[in-house]
C-alpha cells in the first residue's frame, strides 16, 4: 500500500510486518491516493471499526441482565403464560416451579449478584494486566484473541440451558473466565482511536464514537429480549457469535497504528509549533505533575514528541499514577461506573418488579436508559470540547444526575410514558460523565505532555482509569443484589450516595480549572 515492506497473504505471523495479511488486499481504495486522503479513510475505518468490535462487547455482556428476571420469578403470575417455560412437570404448591435451579431459593438475589461480582471482579483485575500486555504485543492480535474467547466463553454461559445445568459454580467459572477475556477489549480499541485521532476535538469524536457502549445494551437488551420467554440459553449464544465472528474480523482488517500504513500522525507538528501548543494552559494542569516529584516539564517541552516510536519504552503503574488527575479521575470513575453497572444489570428486573411488566418488555423498556446515555456522552464531550474543562463538565452532569436518580425511582413506575421518559433522563446525566472519563479523558491523560510525546502510555492509562471504575462496577450490582430485598428504594439512596461521592473527587481538579480560565480571561 505504498511502501517497500512485502505483505504476504497467507502467512499470517510473519516477522516482516504486523499489517493484516489478507485484509489490507481487500481495502483497494485505500491505496493509490494522496497520504492525507488515505489517512482520513482509515481514520473513518478505524472508527467504524473499533465502534462495531466494542459495541459487540457490551451486546455480549447484556443477556444476564435480561435473563436474571426469568432465572428468578414470581411464578405464580407466570402459570397462565404460555411462553414460559416449565422445569418440572409437577409443581403443586411450590411457588418456584418456573425458577432455574439454583436461583429458586431465598438468597437468589445474593446468587444472581455473586455472578456480577465474579464477572466485573475478574474484568477489573484483568483490566490492569491487559493494560500492560497491551502496550507489549501488537494490538491486532491481543484484540482479536479477546473477542474469539469472549463469544466462547459467553457461549458457554447459553449451553449451561441447554445442557441442563445447575450448578452455580459453573456460572461463577464461566463469568470469572469471561471478565478476564473481556478486559482486553477497551485498553486495545482506545489505544487504537487515540493513535489515529489527535486531540482536536477528541471530546465530541470519542463522545460520539463511544455510543458503542449504548448501543451495544440495546442490542444485546432487544436480542437477548427476543429469547428470554422461550430458551435463554439463545440470548447468550447469539451475541457470543457476533462478538466471536468480529474477532475473527478484526484479525484480518485491523490497523492500530498509522505509521504501519505510512500514514500522517495526529499532532506530529514541528516542536517549536508543539512547543507553543504544549505551553498553553491544558485542560489537566501541569503543575500538580510537580507535586510528584516530576521535573519541571518548562525545560523539557522541545523534546515533547519522541520522533523514533522505537526507542519508546511503555511505561510502569506507579509512573502512570503520577500523571496529573489519573488518580482523581480513576476514582471518580469508580463511583460513576458503580452506577451505570447498577443500572447495566439490574435496570430489566427493577423495571419487570416495580411495573409488573413480562420481562421481555422490560428489557425493550430497559434500552432507553441507554438511548438517553448516548445523547448525554455525545453532549459531555461537546461541552467538554468548547469550554475545555472536562472535570467541570463531569461535575455538572454529576450534580444533576442524583436528582434526577430520585425522582426517576419515585416516578418512573407509575406508566409506560413516565418509564421512557424518566429511563432517557436517567441515562442522560448518568453516563454522559462515565462516558466521558473512559474515552476523551484517558486518552488526553495517556498522551499527557508530561510524558513527552510518549505514545507507549495510552493502555496503561486507559487501563488504570478503567480498571479502578470496573471494580465499583463489580461492588454495585453486588451491592443491589443485597439491599434489593429491602427494597428498591435502598438500592437508589446507594446509588445517590455514589453519584455525590464521584462528583466530591473532582473538586481539586474543577477549582484549577476554574482558576484557569479566570487567569486566562
Amino acid at each position: 500500500i505504498g511502501d517497500s515492506r512485502k505483505i504476504p497473504s497467507l502467512f499470517f505471523f510473519s516477522k516482516m510486518t504486523n499489517l493484516p495479511p489478507i485484509g489490507i488486499r481487500l481495502l483497494p481504495s485505500l491505496d493509490g491516493t494522496p497520504n492525507s486522503s488515505r489517512t482520513l479513510r482509515y481514520k473513518i475505518f478505524i472508527l467504524i471499526f473499533t465502534f462495531l468490535c466494542y459495541t459487540s462487547y457490551h451486546l455480549s455482556r447484556k443477556p444476564i441482565s435480561v435473563v436474571k428476571s426469568v432465572l428468578n420469578r414470581n411464578c405464580s403470575l407466570s402459570i397462565s403464560d404460555p411462553s414460559v417455560v416449565v422445569n418440572t412437570s409437577s409443581h403443586g404448591n411450590n411457588t418456584k416451579w418456573c425458577d432455574w435451579k439454583p436461583f429458586d431459593q431465598d438468597n437468589a438475589g445474593s446468587l444472581l449478584g455473586s455472578l456480577d461480582l465474579a464477572y466485573l471482579f475478574s474484568y477489573a483485575v484483568g483490566m490492569f494486566i491487559s493494560g500492560q500486555v497491551a502496550e507489549r504485543v501488537h494490538l491486532r492480535y491481543f484484540l482479536s484473541a479477546g473477542m474469539i474467547s469472549s463469544g466462547i466463553m459467553t457461549i458457554l454461559f447459553g449451553m449451561g440451558y441447554f445442557w441442563n445445568i445447575h450448578n452455580i459454580a459453573f456460572f461463577i467459572g464461566i463469568q470469572v473466565i469471561g471478565g478476564l477475556v473481556q478486559s482486553s477489549g477497551w485498553p486495545s480499541v482506545v489505544t487504537c482511536v487515540g493513535n489515529w485521532y489527535g486531540k482536536g476535538k477528541r471530546g465530541l469524536i470519542m463522545g460520539i464514537w463511544n455510543s458503542h457502549t449504548s448501543v451495544g445494551n440495546i442490542l444485546g437488551s432487544l436480542i437477548a429480549g427476543i429469547f428470554v420467554n422461550t430458551a435463554w440459553g439463545w440470548s447468550f449464544i447469539v451475541p457470543g457469535i457476533i462478538i466471536g465472528t468480529l474477532g475473527i474480523l478484526v484479525f484480518f482488517f485491523m490497523v492500530p497504528s498509522p505509521e504501519e500504513v505510512k500514514c500522517e500522525l495526529p499532532d506530529q507538528l514541528p516542536a517549536t509549533k508543539y512547543t507553543d501548543r504544549a505551553t498553553e494552559s491544558s485542560d489537566l494542569n501541569t503543575e500538580s505533575y510537580k507535586e510528584y516529584g516530576a521535573t519541571n516539564s518548562q525545560s523539557s517541552q522541545t523534546s515533547l514528541i519522541s520522533l523514533d516510536k522505537s526507542k519508546e519504552k511503555p511505561i510502569s503503574l506507579w509512573r502512570a499514577l503520577l500523571i496529573p488527575g489519573v488518580i482523581e479521575f480513576s476514582l471518580c470513575l469508580f463511583f460513576a461506573k458503580l452506577v451505570s453497572y447498577t443500572f447495566l444489570f439490574w435496570l430489566p428486573k427493577y423495571i419487570h418488579e416495580k411495573a409488573n411488566y413480562d420481562p421481555e418488555k422490560a428489557a425493550d423498556i430497559s434500552t432507553l436508559f441507554d438511548v438517553g446515555g448516548i445523547f448525554g456522552g455525545i453532549s459531555a464531550g461537546l461541552l467538554s470540547d468548547f469550554t475545555g474543562m472536562r472535570a467541570t463538565t463531569c461535575v455538572l452532569m454529576l450534580a444533576l444526575s442524583a436528582p434526577v436518580l430520585y425522582i426517576y425511582n419515585l416516578y418512573g413506575s407509575l406508566s409506560l410514558a413516565h418509564s421512557i421518559g424518566l429511563s432517557m433522563v436517567c441515562g442522560f446525566f448518568v453516563n454522559g460523565p462515565y462516558a466521558l472519563i473512559t474515552t476523551a479523558v484517558s486518552a488526553d491523560l495517556g498522551t499527557h505532555e508530561v510524558l513527552k510525546g510518549n505514545s507507549k502510555a495510552l493502555s496503561t492509562v486507559t487501563a488504570i482509569i478503567d480498571g479502578t471504575g470496573s471494580i465499583g462496577a463489580a461492588v454495585g450490582p453486588l451491592l443491589a443484589g443485597v439491599i434489593e430485598s429491602s427494597g428498591w428504594n435502598n438500592v437508589f439512596y446507594m446509588l445517590i450516595g455514589s453519584d455525590i461521592m464521584a462528583l466530591l473527587l473532582l473538586l481539586r481538579l474543577l477549582y484549577k480549572e476554574i482558576s484557569s480560565s479566570l487567569r486566562r480571561s
